[in-house]
């Protein structure tokens, strides 16, 4: 059986708000696997986690770059928070997305393989910054939306420069409207995915993997119940879930939109724009989301280094 420990604990905590001992149990029941963890005591009815929550464990920045009806996120990670307040290093992550966005490129192996201003490539450029500043740098992922016709708004999240920071967000609203009224809509919706962090556009779109964990919960929750009885409860599960992380479906959390969906929120934007409007993609990446940060022990680490071992 695995060893559960109080860092292991803490995190579930603080992903489920559920009690420490339930925690504790949890973790026991699954040989500390921090995801059965949550769905554990979700069929146990000790916590409403909904969705995986992201592990923010990298350091680096989220850059954003919109050119027209194009635009792109990247994120370009490093060892340290200290590195994200350096001039060099942001100009890298901002020009990383300016070449991105300028380039149509969603690969990150086409991106390295881009040309970056100075002669080099985007991968050669990385390669100087860590010579430079001395810490390791990834360009970890990149995407992009794109719209014909339209707009493309975009939100930065804790923002330490212009279009540079830990959260970064990019909307695509496809309409022949008037962009005087589309762009500050964009940004309104950039904004509610920022804090409401939707998984997928419509139902359609979501992982079939995501919908089958949650139909799973439900069953294993409501466990006992006659079968015609179960798939009414199932159904009705289902419905709230795609509420709540699904971007159209989602509540507005915006005080001018009280109690409206964003599919009604855009709805009734077209009166104004004077043409229907699409809310066609989204893309939302948070720094580190899925990364395992390795935490070390000090005093393990200097007991280990006493002994040879290191």
């Amino acid at each position: 059986m695995a060893s559960v420990t109080a860092a292991m604990v803490k995190d579930l905590r603080e992903k489920t708000g559920a009690g420490m001992m339930d925690c504790k149990n949890a973790l026991n029941e699954t040989e500390g696997d921090i995801e059965a963890a949550i769905d554990w005591l979700r069929k146990k009815g000790l916590s409403k986690a909904a969705k995986k929550s992201g592990r923010i464990a990298a350091e680096g920045l989220v850059a954003v770059a919109v050119h027209e009806t194009d635009g792109v996120v990247v994120e370009v990670n490093s060892e340290t928070d200290f590195v994200a307040r350096n001039e060099e290093f942001q100009a890298l992550a901002r020009t990383i997305a300016l070449v991105a966005v300028e380039k149509g490129l969603t690969d990150v192996e086409a991106l390295k393989g881009a040309h970056y201003p100075g002669g080099t490539t985007v991968a050669e450029a990385i390669a100087n910054s860590v010579a430079t500043i001395g810490e390791n740098m990834t360009l970890r992922r990149v995407a992009a939306v794109n719209v014909a016709q339209g707009v493309v708004g975009q939100y930065v999240h804790n923002a330490v420069a212009d279009g540079l920071g830990k959260i970064g967000v990019i909307v695509a609203l496809e309409s022949t409207g008037d962009a005087v009224v589309l762009a500050p809509l964009a940004r309104l919706i950039a904004l509610h995915v920022a804090a409401a962090s939707p998984l997928a556009l419509e139902p359609a779109d979501l992982d079939p993997a995501v919908v089958a964990r949650e139909k799973s919960v439900l069953a294993d929750k409501n466990a006992g119940k006659p079968p015609h009885v179960l798939e009414k409860i199932v159904e009705s599960g289902l419905k709230t879930f795609y509420k709540e992380v699904c971007l159209i479906d989602q509540p507005s959390i915006h005080a001018d939109h009280a109690n409206k969906t964003i599919g009604q929120v855009v709805k009734e934007a077209e009166k104004a724009a004077g043409a229907p409007v699409k809310l066609k993609a989204f893309v939302r990446y948070a720094l580190g989301e899925g990364i395992e940060k390795q935490e070390s022990d000090f005093a393990a680490e200097v007991a280990a280094a006493a002994s040879g071992q290191l």
